[in-house]
């Protein structure tokens, strides 16, 4: 029984850090994809729509939710629009490893936001290892001022994933997580459409995309958010939260790892740079590792 169990722990893992590897490997799509931010996640969250409702009919699991959850879920949909947005525009006027490096900066924000929105003290160590992460910023920011913008974007990127990350920890305690996620993108889809149809874009749209724009949309509407978001939901149910964060932290490591195999000199950085991610990388990586140590004290 022991090793059963073992045995499912292992698999779990693994498909984590596959799930984990997928999420870094989208940088490297939104660097491929030719088209604005804008357009490929309208493209993105319309593709998993799809991908997730079919899968909930052939799975058989309802969608069923109160008329509460559905608004919040949707609205909450918004912000997970914005921080993708943000993101792959972080990417586009920057570098993928520029972006990936500010988005671990989550970890900050959520020290901060996640008080202020559930009305709890903020704790001291989330201070200290806030204060390392902000100085990292700060040498990434002093070493590389050519990338400013990128920066300013990936920040934001990263102020908005931690708001709906919050959102989703109290949302996730009354409902399926897998609900949750369909109806936060659709939300997403309508309203990037919204928007596409009040800045006049999508009058414009006539789907006439190159085949290599469409393959790597395929991939990062179906493989990098459907299957990877429902992998993820599935794996948490088995390991602890501790190991989820503390792996979920490699995104960035896979994701710069990848960048330099795809894009070469493009990606390489100062050492100021590569001294602020490190500073950054730690802090996150040491987050988890406090965070339990402090609960088991409790």
């Amino acid at each position: 029984m022991t090793t059963l169990s073992s045995s499912s722990v292992n698999k779990n893992l693994l498909i984590l850090h596959f799930t984990v590897f997928i999420w870094g490997f989208t940088g490297i799509l939104g660097a491929l994809i030719s088209v604005d931010a804008v357009q490929m996640v309208w493209y993105r969250v319309l593709i998993a729509s799809v991908t997730l409702f079919a899968y909930f009919k052939i799975s058989g699991l309802s969608l069923k939710v109160s008329r509460k959850e559905f608004l919040q879920y949707f609205f909450t949909g918004s912000i997970v629009a914005l921080h993708w947005i943000l993101f792959f525009h972080a990417i586009k006027v920057s570098t993928v490893s520029v972006t990936l490096v500010c988005l671990s900066s989550f970890t900050l924000f959520t020290a901060i936001l996640e008080p202020i929105v559930k009305k709890t003290a903020v704790e001291v160590g989330d201070i200290i290892i806030g204060m390392i992460i902000i100085l990292g910023i700060y040498m990434i920011f002093k070493f590389e001022t050519q990338y400013t913008l990128g920066i300013v974007f990936g920040l934001s990127a990263a102020v908005a994933s931690s708001l709906f990350s919050i959102m989703n920890s109290t949302f996730a305690k009354k409902s399926d997580a897998r609900v949750i996620g369909f109806y936060e993108i659709a939300g997403a889809f309508f309203w990037i459409t919204v928007y596409r149809l009040f800045d006049g874009t999508l009058a414009e749209e006539h789907f006439k995309l190159s085949v290599t724009d469409w393959v790597y949309l395929g991939i990062l509407g179906t493989i990098c958010t459907a299957l990877a978001y429902i992998a993820g939901v599935a794996v948490m149910r088995t390991l602890s939260a501790f190991r989820v964060a503390l792996i979920s932290n490699l995104e960035p490591v896979y994701g710069i790892l990848l960048a330099f195999l795809f894009f070469g000199h493009k990606e390489t950085m100062s050492l100021g740079f590569y001294m602020g991610s490190t500073l950054i990388l730690s802090a996150v990586f040491l987050y988890p590792v406090y965070k339990k140590r402090k609960n088991k004290s409790l």
